[in-house]
């Protein structure tokens, strides 16, 4: 979240970061870091190997209606924003025996809407703005499931973009400012294209209650490096 030229101290516990430095001119942002979010869908292919291509997951988690109560917290190295604990410890919660690799799949990809929630929360929390919308790019963008339960979750549209990977895009734009091929910060934000919305569908009552299910899901994982049992060779 840019905050412009003023350096913004989180109360949420979220980073500082410079977000630009244009003609001299520093304009700082809020970021929220997460250790394991797309990268626990190749978790569940190269770890439990369940399945074969990251694409599988959409059918997968189409399939089942939810996910049978599962939530996966993938902190497998730990929680970084906005928990900041290094001792916590992956945990799948709510597991029964008609849990199936289906639901595991469908938890998986939840668990990456569930964390950016998680710290959109911070940033209205430090802000003290609402969203109206929410700007998607990555890999992640592909995965028409996730971006639909991502709106759900937050309750406001997502917007994918035309081309989904904006890091490159944004330092190519900085450099193209700096040579003259773009003359504004104006001009470069018309380049911007939408290509598709994912409007929320879900209730209210219906979102905030997975939402504090995940929290209390989230609880389970603290400290469990500290506490957990590890034999002597």
């Amino acid at each position: 979240m840019q905050t412009g030229p003023e350096i913004p101290r989180s109360g949420a516990r979220l980073l500082t970061t410079i977000a630009s430095s244009i003609g001299g001119r520093i304009e700082y942002a809020l970021e929220g870091s997460v250790f394991m979010g797309g990268a626990v869908v190749q978790w569940l292919r190269d770890g439990l190997k369940i399945i074969d291509h990251v694409a599988d997951t959409v059918p997968m988690a189409q399939s089942v209606a939810d996910t049978g109560g599962v939530y996966i917290v993938p902190a497998f190295s730990g929680l970084c924003c906005p928990y900041w604990d290094p001792y916590a410890r992956g945990t799948i919660v709510g597991i029964t025996s008609g849990t199936s690799r289906e639901h595991l799949a469908r938890a998986a990809l939840e668990s990456i809407a569930y964390q950016s929630r998680d710290i959109i929360e911070a940033m209205i929390s430090d802000s003290g703005k609402k969203l109206d919308s929410l700007r998607v790019d990555g890999g992640a963008t592909a995965n028409e499931f996730l971006m639909q339960f991502q709106a759900d979750l937050l309750g406001i549209p997502l917007e994918k973009p035309v081309v989904t990977e904006m890091t490159a895009f944004g330092a190519a734009y900085l450099a193209g400012l700096e040579v003259g091929l773009w003359q504004s910060q104006e001009e470069i934000s018309q380049q911007w294209k939408i290509a598709k919305v994912f409007e929320p569908r879900m209730s209210e009552d219906q979102r905030e209650g997975l939402y504090a299910s995940w929290k209390n899901a989230v609880t389970r994982s603290f400290d469990w490096a500290k506490c957990v049992y590890s034999p002597t060779p």
